[in-house]
């Protein structure tokens, strides 16, 4: 990287509803039921919702699935999520997709020096 390439990479991720058979979902979702994440912009298809205690379970992991993690980072191997309800046997897996560029000066205003010393 030149000192004039800010460009960074991040995974798309797509997150999928996994149910096991025959017994009851209490969260509204159904298998297969999915959306993606790219960069910081979520989709869902048409027509489709999801709960928001189930987004809400998952919502902290997406930035850092997001992110390169070393082999051996429980994050480069862990995908289920389960539900917040404890009586709901569903599950979230994230998926990592393909990889997005992005650039430092399209997604913040604070420059490459960072701001953690201002005081302003």
């Amino acid at each position: 990287m030149t000192t004039s390439d800010d460009s960074f990479e991040l995974y798309d991720l797509r997150v999928e509803v996994v149910c096991p058979s025959g017994k009851r979902i209490l969260c509204g979702a159904k298998a297969g039921d999915y959306f993606e994440l790219h960069g910081e912009m979520l989709y869902l298809p048409p027509g489709q919702g999801i709960s928001v205690y189930s987004l809400s379970a998952v919502l902290p992991l997406l930035a850092a699935k997001q992110r390169r993690t070393h082999a051996n980072d429980w994050m480069s191997s862990d995908a289920l999520v389960a539900c917040p309800d404890p009586n709901c046997p569903s599950m979230l897996k994230i998926v990592r997709a393909g990889t997005r560029t992005f650039s430092h000066a399209e997604t913040t205003i604070v420059g490459l020096e960072g701001n953690e010393h201002s005081v302003t």
